[in-house]
């Protein structure tokens, strides 16, 4: 037997196209059995996303996608709270300097998108596209905004992808720093994506203390959710599933949407038995 469930999904805290409250409100609506929102850098929307959660009867875990950096790539950790620490003054605090990092990243990437590709637009136009956290969609947004005749894909593929001479990494959070933050605010620490990762063996990054594994990803071949699984299984590790939802988007072929996803009833209780620990 199989279980809807929605490990890792992005609301307008961050990048994504709906709110908190639609974004549970779909997951209501596909039968999804469990919600977590994993905003990136910012836990903004999950008491928005409870409320709505707790008022229609939909089980919720607040959760968060934290960006950290490795062997000259990122790496996204996936954070589930157990708790109520996602309210945390000191965790707020480090995640709104983080914010404002991003922010001061984005200036920095349309200075280089102008200097690179000679494509100009505005940073306070990609602010204003990116009321919550800004990240790269709000600047490819922006740039089709512009009038430019390219679709996110292309945008992303030539002009603000990590190997583009436009690009500018987030603030230095290394793997190890990303997983004592949020083990520090009670958090299960699951390995994001590993098929985006590209220039470290995924063995290698498991070797960091991670309690499980997003195994099964949206844009994985079935090889790779076999070898992923196989990795989890061999090391004791947990499983989750992610949509990497963003938004309904016809220049969007990389993530899923809401209700795509489950888990077999086995990983599904396994994640659950260490979440009520």
């Amino acid at each position: 037997m199989n279980i809807i469930a929605e490990f890792h999904c992005h609301t307008t805290a961050s990048d994504g196209r709906f709110s908190p409250s639609q974004v549970v409100e779909m997951a209501k609506n596909k039968n999804v059995e469990l919600l977590s929102i994993t905003d990136h850098d910012t836990t903004e929307g999950i008491s928005e996303a409870l409320n709505k959660a707790n008022e229609i009867s939909l089980n919720f875990i607040p959760g968060i996608e934290l960006s950290c950096n490795h062997n000259g790539e990122s790496i996204h950790i996936l954070g589930y709270f157990k708790g109520n620490d996602y309210k945390d003054e000191t965790l707020i605090k480090f995640l709104n300097n983080l914010k404002r990092n991003r922010e001061t990243r984005a200036s920095s990437i349309v200075k280089n998108l102008d200097k690179y590709f000679n494509i100009k637009i505005n940073v306070d136009d990609v602010l204003k596209i990116g009321n919550g956290v800004i990240a790269r969609p709000h600047i490819a947004q922006a740039i089709v905004n512009a009038g430019y005749p390219f679709d996110f894909q292309h945008i992303f593929d030539k002009f603000i992808g990590n190997d583009s001479p436009a690009y500018v990494p987030n603030k230095h959070i290394s793997i190890q720093e990303g997983i004592e933050l949020l083990k520090k605010y009670n958090c299960i620490v699951i390995l994001a994506h590993p098929k985006l990762i590209k220039k470290t063996p995924i063995k290698n990054i498991l070797n960091y203390d991670f309690h499980g594994i997003e195994a099964l990803y949206y844009q994985n071949f079935k090889r790779e959710t076999d070898e992923f699984i196989s990795l989890a299984k061999s090391r004791d590790m947990i499983i989750t599933c992610g949509s990497d939802f963003h938004g309904i988007s016809k220049d969007d072929t990389k993530h899923g949407s809401i209700g795509d996803m489950f888990l077999s009833e086995e990983d599904f209780k396994k994640f659950m038995i260490l979440y009520k620990k």
